[in-house]
């Protein structure tokens, strides 16, 4: 009898690792993987519309009439749909200080964020594979001028327009933006330059390829995800900038941002002109961000990718 209980005790086949690892999580552990599916994503769906509702809200603003405005909330709007009318948008499409401004938002975003990236990705490349004296110190200079804040180069930097003729043109606040915007840019392009494989760009030397024909030809589709994320950053915080524009920039040089804030200034409650002028300036960039959506996430998901096998190496 003791025998066989001691075989039957040694034929028990001992618990698995897996099984082990199971009964040792914690309960939150368990919870956390019960809710991962569906009801996470119901959630995240119902944050999202949240989200929404001020956007959603400020649109259907824009395309209601003052007196309807003033005499309720947007909402209203969802009972009555025949009320909604393009008069807002006629109105702001008439008034020169709005879209001049626009056009000056235009001239103000576009060359600072192709400057940033085209000079960013030269930096960035050269910092990364070209060997030049006090390459690594330069390298660490520009990471020191990440931390400089803006608002403390605002004065030095308006006398040094002022003296030059600079102050109140749309060339000076390009220039700030660009001035503050490469050393990021030069940070993340060079880091995602130098994951390049050493083996390609060899080879492509001992084709007789040069720098320039390198840079055009290798680092630039290889780095087109990156590139594509910093284009991005960039446009977003020039479009949407108005501390910057707020004081470089003049009556005949001010963006939307500035523009619309004026309004609020002089007229008050003038929401048939704000409502309009304000959801305009928020769907271009809202446009371009979804336009380069795929570039985004390709080049948030590279260097999440880079920065595993990295890690696991």
């Amino acid at each position: 009898m003791t025998a066989e209980a001691g075989s039957l005790t040694k034929a028990a086949p001992a618990p698995s690792g897996g099984t082990a690892a199971r009964a040792r999580r914690s309960l939150g552990a368990r919870l956390a993987e019960r809710v991962s599916g569906g009801l996470v994503q119901v959630f995240l769906i119902v944050v999202g519309l949240f989200w929404l509702v001020p956007t959603i809200g400020l649109l259907l603003s824009s395309l209601r009439t003052p007196q309807d405005m003033a005499a309720g909330g947007w909402w209203q709007v969802l009972t009555e749909p025949s009320r909604l009318t393009f008069q807002s948008y006629e109105e702001l499409l008439k008034n020169g200080d709005i879209t001049s401004s626009l056009l000056n938002t235009a001239l103000i975003t576009v060359p600072a964020t192709v400057l940033v990236v085209v000079i960013g990705a030269l930096a960035g490349y050269a910092f990364a594979w070209m060997d030049f004296p006090g390459r690594d110190w330069w390298f660490l200079a520009v990471v020191g001028l990440l931390v400089v804040p803006v608002q403390v180069a605002l004065i030095p930097i308006a006398e040094l327009f002022g003296k030059i003729g600079l102050f109140g043109s749309i060339v000076g606040v390009i220039l700030f933006h660009v001035g503050f915007g490469l050393p990021f840019a030069v940070f993340l392009l060079r880091n995602f330059f130098a994951e390049i494989p050493r083996e390609l760009l060899e080879a492509a030397r001992l084709d007789g390829a040069g720098e320039l024909r390198l840079f055009l030809r290798v680092v630039m589709p290889l780095g087109g995800p990156a590139i594509a994320s910093l284009g991005i950053f960039q446009f977003l915080w020039v479009w949407n900038d108005m501390l910057v524009a707020l004081i470089f920039s003049d009556s005949g040089s001010q963006p939307i941002t500035v523009a619309l804030q004026t309004q609020v200034r002089q007229f008050g409650n003038n929401i048939d002109i704000l409502a309009p002028g304000a959801f305009i300036s928020m769907v271009v960039p809202l446009a371009v961000f979804f336009a380069f959506q795929r570039q985004f996430v390709s080049g948030v998901m590279a260097g999440a990718g880079k920065e595993a096998t990295g890690n696991h190496s």
